[in-house]
């Protein structure tokens, strides 16, 4: 990474809370650096997946959790520490997972909508050759997918 310029935002202490919800995916996150609400719908399919994602900056220790675990239910946590980088628009995670191991997320976002998705999957593609990343190595699912239903890995 440091030969690419990145830059490193730090590392943070993730619990994602996921909600039960009917379609999509609907998560907390609580870090030190990173708090929001997520929505995100995405198909489990191998190779770099197209994310529709909706946030919302949250504050840490408000009743948001409460009160979707109350509306909803809890669905699964996943308990991660993630560095965290950027070069560009592409933002990279290295995570450590707890009960599931470790992982590299490679995300080029197109925060309004000018960047050809062909333009994104090759910046992912591109840095996946530099960090020897194959395709048999991509997950299709989420973390949580893997910790509901471990047998996935």
């Amino acid at each position: 990474m440091e030969a690419q310029n990145a830059n490193f935002i730090g590392i943070d202490h993730q619990i994602d809370t996921y909600f039960k919800v009917p379609n999509g995916r609907l998560k907390l996150r609580e870090g030190e650096i990173e708090n929001h609400l997520i929505h995100y719908q995405r198909t489990n399919i191998a190779g770099p997946k197209k994310s529709k994602v909706l946030l919302f900056k949250s504050s840490p220790g408000s009743s948001l959790k409460s009160l979707l675990t109350a509306a909803l239910g809890i669905w699964t946590i996943v308990d991660k520490k993630r560095a965290i980088f950027f070069i560009g628009n592409v933002k990279f995670h290295i995570d450590e997972v707890k009960n599931l191991g470790s992982f590299v997320e490679i995300e080029a976002i197109d925060e309004d909508g000018t960047i050809a998705e062909s333009s994104l999957e090759e910046q992912c593609r591109h840095f996946m050759d530099l960090l020897g990343i194959q395709k048999e190595d991509l997950l299709e699912v989420s973390y949580s997918d893997l910790l509901v239903s471990p047998k996935r890995v």
